[in-house]
């Protein structure tokens, strides 16, 4: 490993103020990321800036009856509160099935937010990868794929974005809060992350040497009936191979309103938007439900060993809004 600095900040405009002097630096969250990126010679940070003790660990309601969630909350802490188990549960079934306990202890909402791809081809330094360094090639295209993108990928990259929080804030409009030497800034998630493109190693579109303050949560009133399921390999510890995080709201048998997501299908969480609007006003039932996911899933491009993904997502969604419509008619 690298040798490098070390300072803990004191204060936002402070820690803000160092990256902006040294673009080589890096701030530092749980770094259950970071450090295993450093560790294996992906990222050689010159200096982190340990934001942990920063005054960002806080769910708050807002004003116009939402959450705002700062940047350092822990994973755990997120789905715990009581708040967002009341108001988004879905956010803390997403949580609770990433990582293990000990790594959500230390894991913060910002960072997950930003942490990298698992692509074997990434992690590992041996072989080309577009992400790590650009015009290398991306030898997954080709080679080993089981688990890449199957929608808003490129020829430049394939791998897939690896938070199953991501994917409840995207289904509920979050926005990112963050904090440069110009000032403070707001994204959408929705325009958090860049597409793919040939360009595949500019990953957000946040401005150089920002750090994340906060995201909130409109509110989502069809949020409180809401849930994430995640299919991984294993049941203990894995990362995802599909992912739905999904909300509906039912009236006398009509669908009002509907939050559909998917994960580890795409270089981030992917709204589904087309599956929505297919949706809304359509009879609560499979048939609607399958026409929604198909929708959604025929922008599906997958590659040779990632074809299972598409009638994978297809009856999750199904299955989740059909359990989610049997409640509602409860």
């Amino acid at each position: 490993m690298r040798e490098f600095g070390y300072e803990r900040a004191a204060d936002v405009s402070g820690a803000v103020a160092v990256l902006g002097a040294d673009p080589e630096a890096r701030f530092l969250g749980g770094g259950t990321n970071l450090v295993d990126l450093m560790k294996s010679g992906i990222e050689r940070p010159a200096l982190l800036v340990d934001v942990r003790e920063l005054p960002l660990d806080r769910v708050e309601s807002t004003e116009d009856g939402g959450l705002r969630i700062g940047a350092t909350v822990t994973n755990s802490d997120l789905a715990a509160h009581p708040e967002v188990r009341r108001r988004y549960p879905a956010l803390t079934q997403a949580v609770l099935a990433g990582a293990s306990g000990q790594l959500r202890n230390m894991a913060t909402v910002g960072g997950n937010l930003l942490q990298r791809t698992r692509c074997g081809y990434f992690t590992d330094v041996s072989k080309p990868c577009n992400k790590r360094e650009p015009g290398s090639g991306c030898p997954a295209v080709t080679g080993e794929h089981r688990n890449a993108a199957i929608l808003g990928a490129s020829e430049h990259c394939v791998a897939v974005h690896p938070s199953d929080m991501g994917v409840a804030l995207a289904a509920f409009d979050a926005v990112v809060q963050y904090e440069t030497v110009d000032g403070p800034g707001e994204l959408a998630l929705a325009d958090f992350y860049r597409p793919v493109g040939d360009t595949p190693h500019l990953e957000t579109a946040l401005p150089a040497g920002a750090l994340i303050t906060s995201v909130t949560l409109p509110p989502a009133p069809v949020a409180a009936r809401s849930r994430y399921r995640k299919v991984r390999e294993r049941a203990s510890y894995a990362f995802a191979i599909g992912s739905v995080a999904a909300a509906l709201d039912v009236e006398d048998g009509v669908v009002r309103d509907v939050r559909l997501a998917f994960g580890a299908v795409a270089s981030h969480p992917w709204r589904a938007r087309a599956a929505e609007a297919a949706l809304l006003g359509k009879p609560a039932d499979g048939e609607a439900f399958a026409a929604a996911a198909d929708a959604e899933l025929a922008a599906a491009a997958p590659l040779t060993q990632n074809a299972y993904k598409v009638p994978l997502l297809r009856n999750l969604v199904v299955a989740m809004l059909t359990e989610l419509s049997e409640e509602a008619g409860r």
